[in-house]
């Protein structure tokens, strides 16, 4: 799950936040610290599909879902 957390980390750091320096923490909050907003959630589950091919529902783009790369991976191995 390590490995899935960095790939995580450094794909949105590029793809969407757009800053390939940033380094994200495997427990920092995603969403409820605005780091992730609104807009950059769809591209976060394009992201998440199109890398490790799982869907997420829109209902799930939340900060109750994932708020950290930690639950984020939990939910892509969940769904594998």
């Amino acid at each position: 799950m390590e490995e899935m957390i960095e790939k995580l980390a450094a794909r949105i750091a590029v793809e969407i936040l757009k800053q390939p320096r940033r380094t994200i923490r495997p427990d920092e909050a995603l969403i409820s610290s605005g780091l992730i907003d609104s807009f950059s959630l769809m591209d976060l589950s394009l992201l998440v599909e199109n890398n490790f091919g799982v869907r997420i529902e829109d209902t799930e783009l939340n900060a109750e879902t994932f708020d950290t790369l930690e639950q984020l991976a939990q939910l892509i191995n969940g769904r594998k």
